[in-house]
């Protein structure tokens, strides 16, 4: 089954190459071939779907092929130490590893599940959502999409980390391609090599850290490496290596610039693979790689990485705030939502970590379809993205203007919607964890209802812009594309146990139960020098006081419940932040 899925859109890529699509009957053959290999593979996911079983937390629907036994002599001492030593021979039979160790290993259990559902649920659309805005190259536009579904297949199934890793990144290349060759505007070479270096640069700690972690254990099987038992001091270089690279997929702040960038200049189908499925590597890589792996690092580094959230969320809530371009608006929203992602992925809480993933599943839905909404529909129509030029469009375009409101209720979270149940979710986990971070990142749910109620507002209410003329409404094309994102935003947000049961058992496994805010000791001593070195930087006498008052006395004075470590790492990156 999981073979096929991979297998399938390749097949198709095959069937398109001997093609031509020099005249519009051999377009239109070629566009008809694609779709239906995507469409094959969505009704496969689907019986997929409906054989899991949801009271197993072990992979299932496993397949495996040529067995590989690895040396462990031939690695280097120092990198095989560790607290007590594991001996994965003496680890207990695996239901897809024969011999204990794997070369090809496919599965699936219920952290993977919705994100294979997901990638088989957008490509169909997005390449709905291309059929008339290619103008050139269409067949290799069309194997390349076809190529890029079934690496990201191939992420969520393979059992392997060095696969893992390999799927990742290889990503990539398809995207690289599809943004430098058919991208929107002139600077979509220059926009490519941004996504490709700043994804790549990243990627090497990580491949780094996979490296250390299969010579210390000998394997690179996932159910072997969660029977590995790695020194807490290995765990928080690993860790430290391996979030570098899941920040930037996230993205986190300050590495979140590619994200607007590659969405400015993508078409509208490639910044819809962008915001619905290449964000959600990150996810699945936290709770996939990250969280089970390096339990002990996560639990030490987590009011870091709560820190980081905070602060992403609220710059990208004001950046929003300022944005002219509705494509860089909604991207800066993702930005916005991810980061309520990753605080509920951090939270170690059934409720945080279950509501992330649907957040995730969620925004998968309501991103794709805004980005079509507005860079696709509007965009196709006026050739413009600024938002001063629109008002009143509720006159003349009513159909769009229904399905755009009903969008913008998803990312505002209003109650209904998959969105709400996953942020609900989400801060409940993140105030479980620590109360303070939690009514934080509260504060995203004043930001969304702001921003996303002014861009409806300017866009559909008012009289009818002088700027505009007259355009038509949703075409059957169009409505076919939104339909299925609306319906399923409202679907999984009236019936969210329709995924919460096939979370539950796998989502378990992922809690430790660690003592609340394990941070480092050493990075504590390290505070009052960072709060003294940068409050020298503020001018006014006042405000200097202001900002060492502030500082210490949460540090000094809630320390002991871990509320004061947040506050001195938050306040150092809100100073440095205004500093800069």
């Amino acid at each position: 089954m999981l073979t096929s899925l991979i297998i399938i859109p390749l097949l198709g890529a095959l069937v398109l190459f001997p093609m031509n699509d020099s005249t519009a009957v051999e377009v239109s053959r070629v566009k008809r071939v694609a779709l239906l290999a995507t469409v094959i593979t969505f009704i496969l996911s689907m019986i997929l779907w409906a054989e899991f079983d949801s009271s197993s937390s072990s992979f299932q629907f496993t397949q495996s092929f040529t067995s590989l036994n690895f040396d462990k002599s031939f690695f280097p001492n120092f990198l095989m130490e560790s607290k007590s030593g594991t001996d994965v021979s003496k680890a207990p039979a695996l239901s897809h590893v024969p011999n204990g160790n794997e070369t090809w290993a496919l599965g699936v259990d219920g952290l993977s599940l919705y994100f294979v559902l997901l990638t088989t649920f957008t490509l169909p659309l997005c390449l709905l959502a291309s059929w008339d805005n290619i103008k050139h190259n269409i067949k290799s536009f069309m194997i390349a999409f076809l190529v890029l579904e079934s690496l990201l297949i191939c992420v969520f199934v393979v059992l392997d980390l060095l696969l893992f890793y390999v799927f990742f990144e290889s990503v990539l290349i398809p995207l690289f391609l599809i943004i430098g060759i058919w991208g929107a505007s002139a600077d979509k070479v220059r926009a490519s090599f941004l996504l490709f270096l700043y994804t790549l640069f990243g990627s090497l700690f990580m491949l780094l850290a996979f490296l250390v972690i299969f010579y210390h254990v000998g394997s690179t099987d996932f159910e072997v490496l969660s029977l590995a038992d790695i020194s807490f001091n290995q765990q928080r270089w690993l860790w430290l290596a391996i979030f570098m690279s899941l920040a930037i997929k996230t993205p986190l702040l300050p590495v979140h610039i590619w994200l607007s960038r590659a969405h400015v200049q993508a078409d509208v189908s490639t910044s819809m693979v962008l915001a619905g499925l290449i964000l959600k590597l990150a996810t699945y890589g936290y709770i996939r790689v990250l969280i089970p792996l390096l339990p002990e690092a996560t639990s030490y580094f987590s009011p870091l990485v709560q820190t980081l959230c905070v602060v992403t969320l609220v710059y990208s809530s004001l950046t929003i705030l300022r944005q002219t371009d509705f494509k860089v608006l909604i991207a800066y929203s993702s930005v916005a939502h991810m980061s309520v992602v990753v605080i509920g992925l951090f939270s170690d809480t059934l409720q945080g970590i279950e509501g992330a993933i649907l957040l995730s599943i969620g925004h998968g839905f309501v991103s794709p379809a805004l980005f079509f909404c507005l860079g696709g529909v509007l965009y196709n129509r006026y050739h413009t993205r600024q938002i001063r030029y629109f008002r009143g469009l509720i006159q003349y375009m009513p159909i769009f203007s229904l399905v755009l409101f009903l969008l913008i209720l998803g990312n505002m979270s209003t109650p209904l919607t998959i969105n709400w149940i996953g942020e609900f979710l989400s801060l409940t986990g993140a105030v479980q964890r620590n109360p303070v971070v939690g009514f934080a990142m509260s504060s995203g749910i004043v930001f969304s209802a702001a921003y996303s109620i002014w861009l409806y507002a300017r866009l559909a209410g008012g009289q009818f812009s002088p700027y505009l003329g007259y355009a038509t409404d949703l075409t059957r094309r169009e409505f076919m594309v939104l339909l299925p994102f609306v319906f399923s935003m409202f679907l999984f947000g009236l019936f969210p146990n329709i995924i919460l049961t096939d979370l539950h058992y796998s989502v378990s496994t992922l809690l430790t139960s660690p003592a609340p805010f394990a941070f480092c000791r050493p990075f504590l001593k390290k505070v009052p020098f960072f709060v003294f070195y940068f409050s020298r930087k503020i001018k006014r006498k006042r405000g200097r006081l202001f900002f060492i008052f502030l500082s210490f006395l949460f540090f000094t004075f809630l320390s002991d419940k871990g509320l004061g470590r947040f506050f001195a790492c938050f306040s150092v990156f809100i100073f440095f932040l205004f500093c800069k």
